[in-house]
């Protein structure tokens, strides 16, 4: 994990031919890229659906089974969060029109 500032970075491998089960707290607060390979989201009700190389993915709120690469070669994916501290900060709207 590498922490940027403000930002938090995972890099995830799902090696070729394997899947990660779905943990819906492990992707809590992230937005996640596929930075490479193929990612397959297969569904608890047995459908799928097919990613690839730049896609950008929110993994919470839904009926997943697993993470799942079909492909011959590894699938990295990168979680992007917000340090807790960062995500707790009161939000000042006043603050958002500054910009």
């Amino acid at each position: 994990m590498i922490d940027a500032g403000e930002f938090r970075i995972r890099r995830i491998v799902v090696a070729p031919g394997g899947e990660r089960a779905y943990d819906e707290a492990e992707w809590r607060d992230a937005l996640v890229i596929v930075e490479s390979g193929r990612l397959e989201l297969e569904c608890s009700g047995g459908t799928s659906r097919g990613f690839r190389r730049g896609d950008v993915l929110w993994l919470i709120g839904l009926p997943l089974r697993a993470l799942c690469n079909r492909g011959a070669v590894p699938t990295v994916l990168v979680a992007v969060t917000r340090p807790r501290t960062a995500r707790t900060d009161p939000f000042d709207p006043e603050e958002m029109t500054r910009a």
